[in-house]
């Protein structure tokens, strides 16, 4: 059974930093596309970032351009997000994403095929 697990959220005040990680269990993932997705109180859940199976291709929502960065450890089966520059407009339930199928992208929700259970991130101005 596949199995996501995020840590790392939690509150910070703006202009501040944040990591998050999502350990994924269950099967190995390192021929898909995994990332990141949020979604604030009344607002639909949005693409934030995600990275290639190669690791070497990464997609960023423009809201977060330059501000955050995610990476991967395949040996761990861990996606990161490093979150720079906190914004309170970045306040949101942040949940990792794994595409559907492997070798394709992910960057919208229908792509995903695999949610975690989402880590909340409180930006005070």
């Amino acid at each position: 059974q596949v199995q996501l697990v995020e840590s790392g959220g939690g509150s910070v005040q703006a202009g501040g930093s944040l990591r998050l990680s999502c350990a994924a269990s269950g099967r190995t993932f390192s021929s898909y596309t995994m990332g990141w997705f949020r979604q604030a109180p009344g607002k639909e859940r949005e693409f934030v970032a995600a990275i290639r199976w190669t690791g070497d291709r990464t997609y960023y929502a423009n809201s977060v351009k330059v501000r955050f960065t995610i990476s991967r450890d395949d040996a761990l089966n861990t996606v990161y997000l490093q979150m720079n520059s906190l914004k309170p407009e970045d306040t949101a339930v942040y949940y990792c994403a794994i595409a559907r199928e492997p070798w394709t992208e992910a960057t919208n929700t229908r792509a995903v095929g695999y949610w975690g259970k989402g880590s909340l991130v409180t930006v005070s101005s």
